[in-house]
């Protein structure tokens, strides 16, 4: 008979306690597995080193919230540009790409953020030497009513090319339905990022939903207030005049006029000049920035920087606490296997003396010791990686209910494979004291008493 059969039968002859500080273990691991999984997706998501554009241009305001509004979608809109400027910005001799983003209403089924923009915003990369790719019989948006959908979005509401859909207006949680409904011509290849999640409308498309437009004074005023008092010379105070305009819904029969128009965000690219170092390009960039978030209309960001700062100062703090709590949790486990190996230890000084009368060396009984500790943590790391896997599935949907974050249980982080040595190593520092009891017993005095 082995060491390792021995030890298993050993562990057997106390498998109330032997259960119960595995377990112990199991917990352990599962807590320390639900951390780093959900902490790596979250870290992968919100560490993009490229989006394919190199400034977003949006109203002033927290430059962290028009990042997650705009690319991540995961917050409200801080407000919106007038579609004037975004024209203005399209034509300056600086910019090579300019793609405007509005966002605001979400699918009626199944809750999607949506997104109108232009053709030009997939014949961007959506990260390094990424391009975007559509599935097959998926076509370009071309009518205003047309759709395109990420991976994500096809899957959980089993919608294919020529499926309609209709939004919700203010919210994923909202009853307010518009009557306008889109089609899907087109599905992307899956891309890891929030786009999988988004659906995406072609600008005019969005435009052209009711509910979208303001009524002509607010429009007008909001104009003054981004370009200025002299922007126009229309009589807001002449009631007889905007009646004359069309009020409130001046676009009611026609598509919508410009000046209804706003943007939510800008993505932009500058002009690379031919032969220009990439650090040239990026200086050009910066100065570009600079210009536009010194003015009082905008703001213009890098959107790396914020997402930095957050993981710097928010996410990686915390997984680390996480880590090191979980981590004590799995030290306090291993002083259980400790107390309970150690404490029967007792017992078994008769078993142990029997075993080196017939003839085993004192290692082979410290090895069956050693064993036992290894055995019961090795087990125990196996069900809390098994356990933590099925947390992060049950935990997968309220997560993505309450941050919009696409977690996959089944995604595995390579650090996990440190946990088996770990759990070896501290295995076999808790069983060195008990190994040495057994190893010092005095055979005659046992067999005697």
């Amino acid at each position: 008979m082995n060491l390792a059969r021995i030890a298993i039968k050993s562990i057997r002859q106390r498998a109330l306690a032997s259960s119960l500080t595995a377990l112990s273990v199991a917990l352990g691991v599962m807590l320390m597995v639900a951390v780093l999984v959900i902490f790596g997706v979250v870290q992968r998501t919100f560490s993009q080193r490229s989006f394919g554009y190199e400034i977003v241009i949006g109203p002033k305001g927290s430059d962290l919230q028009l990042v997650l509004s705009t690319i991540y979608r995961l917050t409200p809109a801080i407000d919106t540009l007038p579609y004037k400027y975004y024209l203005e910005i399209e034509k300056d001799p600086r910019v090579r790409d300019a793609v405007p983003i509005t966002v605001g209403d979400f699918t009626e089924e199944g809750g999607f953020p949506i997104v109108g923009t232009t053709e030009t915003y997939f014949t961007l990369p959506y990260a390094p030497d990424k391009k975007f790719q559509l599935r097959r019989d998926s076509e370009v948006m071309q009518d205003p009513f047309d759709a395109i959908i990420g991976n994500e979005v096809a899957e959980t509401n089993d919608w294919t090319v020529g499926s309609q859909f209709q939004l919700v207006h203010g919210g994923a949680e909202s009853d307010h339905v518009h009557d306008e409904k889109f089609t899907v011509v087109g599905i992307l290849a899956p891309t890891g990022t929030p786009n999988d999640k988004t659906v995406f409308l072609h600008l005019n498309g969005f435009f052209a939903i009711a509910g979208h437009d303001k009524t002509l004074r607010e429009v007008l005023q909001k104009d003054r207030d981004f370009f200025g008092p002299n922007a126009d010379n229309a009589p807001l105070d002449d009631p007889e005049w905007l009646r004359t305009q069309g009020g409130r819904h001046a676009h009611h029969h026609g598509p919508m006029p410009d000046l209804h128009k706003s943007v939510s965000a800008i993505f932009v690219n500058v002009v690379r000049p031919e032969g220009a170092e990439r650090f040239g390009a990026s200086t050009l960039a910066i100065l570009f920035k600079n210009e536009i978030s010194t003015g009082l209309q905008a703001q213009a960001i890098n959107p790396i920087q914020p997402m930095n700062t957050l993981m710097e100062n928010f996410v990686g703090p915390t997984r680390i606490l996480l880590s090191v709590l979980t981590g004590l949790i799995i030290v306090v486990s291993g002083v259980g296997i400790f107390v309970s190996i150690y404490n029967s230890m007792s017992d078994r000084r008769r078993e142990i003396a029997v075993m080196r009368a017939l003839g085993a060396q004192r290692r082979t009984v410290f090895s069956i010791i050693l064993a036992e500790s290894v055995i019961l943590c090795v087990a125990g790391g196996l069900l809390g990686a098994l356990l933590g896997h099925l947390l992060v599935f049950v935990a997968a949907p309220i997560v993505e209910s309450y941050t919009g974050l696409l977690i996959d249980p089944l995604t595995f982080e390579p650090v996990e494979l440190a946990l088996l040595p770990a759990l070896i190593a501290l295995a076999s520092l808790v069983g060195i004291v008990p190994g040495l009891t057994a190893y010092r017993t005095d055979v005659a005095k046992t067999l005697a008493e």
